[in-house]
């Protein structure tokens, strides 16, 4: 019973914390559709896939938001056209890379400025070779959930006209339960994502002068999208509760002795306590004085990349497939870098 009561106690904790922060993501995606002109940043955006992986991993900068809201702003991306490269160093840069979370990192580790900006470089690095590397999946659908795949459409800077759907399509009776796949129009005359007239409709919300209407427009694909998301969370953080619960954490804390090892259960404890990347630098700092700095660094770059967490959202937009890719990747550059940091001051 009383470990009952302390998954639940972690439970709400994780809820309590991550909820906030994918309520401004979602509320960010909607302001990305509905005042912003996606047309215009996909034109600024550069055409080879490189540096599309770093405009993305850059324009995480502007966006405040920790690894459950960038999830919801990575998804709109894709579904206004981005390339992969574009949408996947967002994802991966955006928890880390932007100004609360580097000022979080400078005031817990004002003590080793070297984490701070060590942090950012490794992070910044990672997320832009791990879009260049999905932007050699030229169609990504088959990576990309049965809906994502569905209301995905080209991007306009290689074809100009979005996917067509059949209008019998079985999914048409339940289309006010897509959450982000309509806009809301006439009474009872929803409009998908996913048809040509999008372009014109959306062209349409963003020029308008009705400012009730453009409000009430984003007010109802936010809350739709975060009913989604939102239920996704839930079940991240109950998972990630029993397994706090179950792996005892002083097990993880005895591998940190070495340099290969410390590094291996500090991505592991990483990916199992699921902390905001607002404030794991706080947690870490605690491991500061028993663990390496290399170990110390890996905690603070694969955790707001990969976490039980936000595996739980990504599954909203990815496949298992896709995943473990990113999974695989992330844990190899993170295991590597940090490695040298360890080798390096030793």
């Amino acid at each position: 019973m009383n470990q009952l009561n302390n998954a639940f106690t972690i439970f709400l904790s994780l809820l309590v914390e991550a909820m906030p922060f994918l309520l401004l993501g979602v509320l960010l995606s909607s302001l990305l559709l509905f005042f912003v002109d996606e047309r215009k940043l996909l034109a600024a955006m550069p055409h080879n896939p490189l540096l599309a992986s770093i405009f993305g991993s850059c324009i995480g900068f502007l966006f405040p938001v920790c690894e459950c809201g960038n999830v919801p702003v990575a998804r709109r991306l894709l579904l206004q056209g981005a390339p992969a490269s574009m949408a996947v160093g967002f994802l991966l840069a955006a928890p880390t890379i932007n100004p609360v979370v580097i000022w979080s990192t400078w005031v817990a580790f004002r003590d080793q400025p070297e984490i701070v900006w060590l942090r950012v470089l490794f992070s910044f690095t990672i997320a832009v070779v791990i879009g260049w590397v999905f932007s050699s999946q030229k169609d990504l659908r088959p990576l990309l959930q049965p809906r994502m795949t569905r209301l995905l459409k080209r991007s306009p800077l290689s074809s100009p006209k979005a996917s067509v759907i059949d209008s019998t399509d079985k999914d048409s009776a339940s289309i006010l339960l897509q959450s982000g796949s309509f806009l809301l129009g006439q009474p009872g005359a929803p409009l998908r994502l996913d048809t040509e007239t999008l372009p014109t409709a959306v062209s349409g919300i963003q020029s308008t002068k009705n400012t009730s209407n453009k409000l009430r427009l984003f007010l109802d694909n936010t809350v739709q999208e975060f009913l989604e998301l939102g239920g996704v969370l839930v079940l991240g953080s109950a998972i990630a509760a029993v397994v706090q619960v179950g792996v005892p954490r002083n097990i993880i804390i005895s591998l940190g002795q070495g340099p290969v090892t410390s590094i291996l259960a500090m991505m592991l404890l990483a990916a199992v306590v699921s902390i905001c990347s607002t404030v794991d630098s706080f947690f870490a700092l605690a491991f500061a004085s028993t663990f390496t700095s290399g170990s110390l660094l890996a905690f603070l770059i694969f955790g707001p990349m990969i976490d039980i967490k936000a595996i739980g959202l990504m599954l909203s937009v990815f496949k298992g497939r896709a995943i473990i890719y990113l999974f695989a990747l992330a844990a190899q550059l993170t295991f590597l870098l940090t490695l040298f940091i360890n080798l390096k001051i030793s």
